[in-house]
């Protein structure tokens, strides 16, 4: 095993919260514990959880008394915080800073002081984000632009993802790694009995979970969705998850007599997501990128 690293992980997303960030940062702890690396959590506070917390195998978690103003984002301030941020990183002896979500403001802050105190910097990009409207340009131009100026390095899920956290931030692609999602596909097989059972055996089922927001291009699903069930009247969709555009989805249902071809299964806890996406042959994850959308325009 190589050099011991004291490595903090920065988000304002984490457990309790439920949610790919939360999880992606827990079980990358967790690896890297296993490793033999010592690993913290910096994230803010969830109701009376605050102050210091342990997770499983001892791993260590400051939950931060700010407080939050939008979305699970903190209300940070650069030279407020950086008196905690200091004390942190000099009592962990930190070596790496490494934040997680575009829109974690806590995430872009403890980068910036750890670039301070001239520790290494690292920054994983979770999502993909447009180019057009206004919090998409505050975003580019403020946070990623000026935030990682300074970064040493930048992880992106996928090839997609690292092509627009190049544009957006104007980072040297030679900083930028992909590390894609993994997945077990063998968890995940199509169970038929299932299918059979729920569909009236029909032999296609689509199952898409995700928030049904704009940034996950829940928006497409109501051009989708009519196009695919008239030209192919076998098919079926499971839609799972909620948000702000479930009542644009529902009333397009309405309108093209869709409903039970289409069931909507609102918000779902972790443990049910697998036993849904069993029931499916083809399974849809949306991401919108604006400018590819203007693109065909």
């Amino acid at each position: 095993m190589g050099k011991t690293m004291r490595i903090a992980l920065v988000s304002d997303f984490f457990c309790p919260n439920a949610g790919g960030v939360e999880t992606h940062i827990y079980f990358l702890a967790q690896c890297l514990l296993k490793s033999g690396h010592e690993v913290i959590v910096i994230t803010h506070g969830y109701g009376s959880r605050k102050g210091i917390r342990y997770l499983d195998n001892g791993l260590k978690v400051y939950y931060l008394p700010f407080a939050v103003i939008y979305n699970g984002c903190t209300l940070t301030s650069i030279l407020g915080d950086m008196p905690i941020y200091r004390w942190i990183y000099a009592r962990e002896r930190t070596e790496i800073v490494h934040g997680h979500s575009t829109f974690s403001s806590m995430a872009h802050v403890a980068m910036f002081h750890g670039w301070q105190l001239g520790l290494r910097t690292v920054f994983t990009d979770h999502s993909l984000f447009g180019f057009a409207d206004a919090s998409s340009i505050f975003m580019n131009l403020l946070a990623m632009q000026y935030s990682l100026a300074q970064l040493n390095k930048a992880i992106c899920v996928s090839y997609t993802s690292k092509e627009n956290t190049v544009l957006r931030s104007r980072l040297d692609p030679h900083k930028v790694s992909t590390i894609p999602n993994a997945i077990q596909t063998q968890l995940f097989l199509p169970d038929p009995d299932h299918i059979h059972c729920r569909f009236y055996n029909n032999p296609t089922t689509i199952v898409y979970l995700g928030r049904l927001v704009y940034r996950k291009g829940a928006d497409l699903l109501c051009d989708v969705i009519p196009r695919i069930c008239a030209r192919y009247p076998q098919v079926h969709f499971v839609i799972g998850g909620d948000g702000e555009k479930r009542v644009e989805i529902e009333q397009m249902l309405e309108r093209a007599d869709l409903q039970l071809r289409v069931r909507m299964l609102g918000m779902l806890p972790h443990d049910q997501v697998r036993s849904v996406l069993v029931q499916g042959q083809v399974r849809g994850y949306g991401r919108s990128i604006e400018y590819g959308r203007n693109k065909k325009k």
